[in-house]
């Protein structure tokens, strides 16, 4: 009797110390607690790898709760208790997710690398019970049916819109056993897409092209070998060079070095990422994933998986993409051969006796560049230090909107080389928090990218400021001197400070609707035409100063920049549109994508007439864009904006370069909107008219 009596009290002993422990993990993990920090950013400083399962699970378990309040409110649907409600829901999970996937991205290990791979599944049932469950749009479906009766103002209007939109477009209409079938697809989706992207990340890490002989390394730039030497050092392989996949190795290597074999051996291995047939093979994956998302869209309705995605963008359907791109094509690849032919004569003139090889281009542009302009990039590096071409941003960014930018460092980072700004507006008051990563490592993944840790969003009226990120990988400074950076990167830094931008000035009521949240198409306006004053000679007078003399850069290189400018711009704009079309042949596709990968990318260049020279500037095994980066059917989104930013650039030099009325429109009816509007409506009524795409062909040098 006493073992039977005993028994239950040791369980429920147990059970106390276990519900204890609980409890007491919930209370000490800084994921699940109101961060007291500065600006109330996330504690990155006591957040550990440990913290995140049981935030997931705790925040999962809120988010439910919260539902099931909506799903089972005995009031009648209404715009606040249904459509407010469902926006103000799982604000805990986005604050932990938002945390993981930044990190996940930017400083990653093994740890984070496995969550990840277990949660995606999970995170997509997640989403599917709330976008499938039918009581839930019942109540939606209530509401967006008296929609002309509720005397909603714009932002209450669109938030109603794409709330609706998106259960109808999640499946909600789906029959049982089709809504199955849908869930099953989202969740073998969500964990091939976290696959590739791992993957791509494995690859990209195991390269090392090692060095030992110094007469191997002709050409190279001395800042390029001595990066190469501390890389060698850090890799335990001191008093020789490693290079690797990341930009600012392979890049300038595929540029300078005269060794044409090793300039092979580098480039070999990184055009064949994700592609060796080993564990790391993306070939099956990215196929499954195109046919997964072919039959999910047929499944909703729609014919192709660029169907479904362009519905909801600028360019409305497939037709318009290729419409685009088509028209862009024969000109741009006739600039590309003509380019191919200087490369072949120059090759001949040296005593080569072969043409030109995809490996062989930058090197041989480069010498080109030298010979035509007297221009060469490391002349130009000395005058885009880091230091400068970021206060150069900021400076633009004043002339333009009356920002301010101040250095923190009282606030907790996830890095020690990350950089944090408090972003104040033209009247001093706080507009938000700027993160800035910029320098590459194992555990980052490659490209550059903006991203955000909070949104933007207004509660009873009163602004919620954003903490805005962006990441990128640029080159790293060589012993006491800064970073220089190419001109290459230093656009590269104007254009995520562009979409930064974007994020900060939002002033919108809805976190979904805020900054960003708009279509991929236009998403890219903000941020490529910073681009235009990276480049502009007025603001390189202004910003671009040497690093040891602070002399601005002279007017006589500024002048050979100008006339380098749509220099090898055919090359650029060939392999850019090769990409942009492959992404439209695997989801512009009706039918399952069958045989071999490498068969259907090569035909798919065959068929638009590639040059060997050129591959497309993602092949489709490290094509991180479309497969893991949510621009599947999108890529083509950079060229369609490049239409609108040439045309809003041209709105100011039809005046002045910070001409304050259109600086006031642009921030008003685009930064400051973020997803309220109508993209098209949005740029017509800051333009005053539609975009003209002369200015891009003009741009490009492809008129």
């Amino acid at each position: 009797m006493k073992k039977k009596r005993l028994l239950p009290f040791f369980l429920i002993l147990a059970t106390a110390f276990v519900g204890c422990e609980q409890k007491k993990q919930m209370t000490d993990n800084p994921l699940l607690l109101t961060y007291d920090t500065p600006f109330n950013v996330p504690p990155f400083d006591k957040i550990k790898d440990e913290h995140f399962k049981p935030a997931f699970e705790e925040a999962l378990k809120v988010h439910n709760l919260e539902i099931d309040t909506i799903i089972n409110n005995t009031e009648d649907p209404s715009f606040n208790n249904t459509i407010l409600a469902l926006e103000n829901a799982g604000k805990l999970l986005t604050n932990v997710s938002s945390v993981f996937s930044n990190l996940n991205s930017a400083n990653s290990n093994d740890s984070l690398k496995a969550i990840a791979k277990e949660l995606a599944p999970v995170l997509s049932a997640h989403q599917d019970e709330i976008s499938l469950n039918a009581k839930l749009f019942d109540r939606v479906k209530a509401v967006w049916s008296k929609k002309a009766t509720l005397g909603l103002d714009v932002e209450d209007n669109k938030l109603l819109e794409e709330t609706y939109k998106s259960f109808v477009r999640s499946g909600a209409n789906l029959k049982d056993a089709d809504k199955e079938k849908l869930k099953k697809i989202n969740s073998e989706l969500s964990s091939l897409t976290v696959q590739f992207g791992q993957n791509l990340m494995t690859e990209s890490k195991a390269f090392e092209l090692v060095v030992d002989s110094a007469s191997q390394l002709e050409g190279l730039p001395e800042a390029l070998k001595s990066a190469a030497a501390d890389e060698a050092k850090i890799k335990g392989k001191e008093g020789k060079w490693v290079f690797t996949l990341q930009n600012p190795s392979i890049m300038p290597f595929l540029q300078y070095a005269k060794n044409r074999e090793l300039r092979k051996q580098i480039w070999e291995a990184y055009q064949t990422q994700g592609n060796h047939d080993d564990a790391t093979d993306n070939k099956e994956i990215l196929r499954k994933m195109a046919n997964l998302r072919l039959s999910k869209a047929k499944l909703l309705g729609y014919p192709s998986h660029a169907a479904f995605v362009l519905e909801e963008s600028m360019a409305q359907n497939p037709a318009n993409v290729y419409a685009l791109l088509n028209k862009l094509w024969a000109p741009a690849l006739n600039k590309a051969k003509g380019e191919a032919a200087d490369i072949d004569k120059e090759i001949k003139e040296e005593g080569g006796n072969f043409e030109v090889a995809p490996y062989d281009w930058r090197y041989y542009t480069e010498i080109i560049r030298q010979k035509r302009f007297a221009l060469n990039e490391e002349e130009i590096k000395p005058y885009f230090s880091l230091p400068t071409v970021r206060e150069g941003a900021f400076a633009v960014a004043n002339k333009l909107y009356g920002l301010t930018f101040v250095a923190l460092n009282n606030v907790p980072v996830y890095q020690k080389d990350v950089e944090v700004y408090e972003v104040k507006d033209k009247d001093g008051s706080h507009l938000g928090l700027l993160y800035a990563d910029f320098f590459p490592r194992e555990s980052k993944r490659s490209g550059a990218w903006m991203t955000s840790f909070r949104s933007q969003s207004k509660t009873e009226g009163k602004r919620n400021a954003p903490v805005i990120s962006i990441v990128c990988n640029f080159t790293k400074p060589v012993g006491d001197e800064p970073a220089l950076l190419t001109f290459d990167e230093a656009t590269t830094l104007f254009h995520e400070f562009g979409h930064a931008l974007h994020g900060l000035l939002s002033n919108v009521k809805y976190r979904s609707l805020a900054g960003t949240s708009v279509s991929r198409d236009f998403v890219e306006l903000p941020s490529q035409v910073m681009e235009n004053w990276a480049a502009d000679p007025q603001v390189l007078k202004e910003y671009a100063k040497h690093y040891k003399t602070k002399e601005a850069i002279p007017d006589s290189l500024i002048a050979k920049m100008e006339k380098a400018g749509t220099f090898d711009q055919g090359f650029a704009t060939v392999e850019y549109l090769a990409a942009s079309l492959l992404d439209m042949n695997y989801h512009a596709a009706t039918s399952p994508i069958t045989g071999n990968i490498n068969d259907f990318e090569k035909g798919a260049m065959k068929k638009i007439g590639l040059i060997d020279a050129i591959i497309p500037r993602y092949r489709s095994t490290y094509f991180q864009h479309i497969f893991a980066g949510g621009y599947s059917a999108g890529y083509y989104a950079y060229i369609w904006s490049e239409v609108l930013d040439s045309d809003a650039f041209a709105a100011f030099k039809e005046k002045s370069l910070y001409d304050q009325p259109t600086a006031d429109s642009f921030r008003r009816n685009i930064l400051e909107k973020g997803g309220t509007g109508d993209a098209a409506q949005m740029y017509k009524t800051f333009r005053g008219a539609d975009p003209d795409p002369k200015y891009l062909l003009i741009k490009r040098g492809v008129n």
